[in-house]
């Protein structure tokens, strides 16, 4: 089991930025994947980006690129989120994930973490 906390949630304005931090803990030796997602009101939870462990590969989605930033720190187990320029339409639960490999979904998931932008 893999255990996800994330933190840094909370209210800013539009055009500021965010910090969001997930600490892996358990058999994290396992995962290879560690991934972003969020889900506003109302609507399916989203990709927001995706980082490996080991080569630090970063992927996002079209609607964060260039805004966000995705990286990690090994030796801690913990991976971040840098959100710059947000804009209202980013105001979601957060959520951080994990997953095996690319051959398996996200399995192990935080509780959450709440964005809120505005305007």
């Amino acid at each position: 089991q893999v255990q996800l906390v994330e933190s840094g949630g909370g209210l800013v304005q539009a055009g500021g930025s965010l910090r969001l931090s997930c600490a892996a803990s358990g058999r994290t030796f396992g995962v290879s994947f560690m991934g972003w997602f969020r889900q506003a009101p109302g609507k399916d939870r989203e990709f927001v980006s995706s980082i490996t462990w080991s080569g630090g590969s970063a992927y996002y989605a079209d609607s964060v690129k260039g805004r966000f930033t995705i990286s990690r720190d090994n030796a801690k187990n913990t991976v971040f989120l840098q959100m710059n320029g947000l804009k209202p339409e980013d105001t979601a639960v957060y959520y951080c994930a994990a997953r095996r490999s690319v051959h398996h979904d996200y399995e192990y998931w935080g509780q959450g973490t709440q964005v809120t932008v505005s305007s």
